[in-house]
Formats: C-alpha cells, structure tokens, sequence
C-alpha cells in the first residue's frame, strides 16, 4: 500500500474490500476468543482427561495456524490481483527500464 500513489503523487487512501476484511476478521478471531476468559474458564467437558481451560487454548493454537495461512493465501491473491490491475504506464518508469537514460 505504500507504493500506491494517486495521480498527484500523494499515497493513496488504503482501500477496504471484502478479501481484506475476512483477512482482518482471520487474523483477530483468535485474539477474540483468547481475550474472553469467561467463555472457556472451566473444568468440564473434559477431553482425554484434560481439562476443557487446556485443551480448548490448545485447540486455538491449531485453529490460529489455520486462520493465519488462509489469511496469508488471501493476501497474497490480493496483492497479486492489485499488482496486475496497475496500469502499464505506471509499471515502467526509469527504474523498470534499468534506470534513467542519458
């Protein structure tokens, strides 16, 4: 987003789409559902003799893993998308030529 600029030169505004929210929403749900203590403060059920405070934080660890690659895959898309949209006159410049001529 930094590269981006408007025609005057200025960066351009960030831009909200639906990808970048899921991304968003992927990447905050796990902080979400560590932060609320109250939903997963307790003994029961338990799993294998554990304990449902253990092994419901250790379920969000996979959960997190999981939530962060499809957060990954979606950006990467997202930037390739963006990258190939870009006009080819912004594309080459100096720098896309192998600097400026003499």
């Amino acid at each position: 987003m930094a590269d981006e600029e408007n025609r005057s030169g200025a960066p351009a505004a960030p831009t909200v789409t639906p990808v970048r929210v899921v991304i968003a929403l992927c990447l905050i749900a796990p902080f979400v559902a560590m932060l609320w203590v109250g939903s997963y403060a307790k003994v029961e059920p338990t799993f294998v003799g554990v304990p449902f405070f253990y092994w419901y934080q250790m379920l969000w660890v996979l959960i997190s893993t999981a939530l962060t690659m499809v957060a990954y895959v979606l950006w990467q898309r997202d930037q390739r998308a963006r990258k190939a949209a870009r006009p080819a006159s912004r594309q080459s410049g100096p720098s896309a030529q192998g600097g400026a001529s003499k």
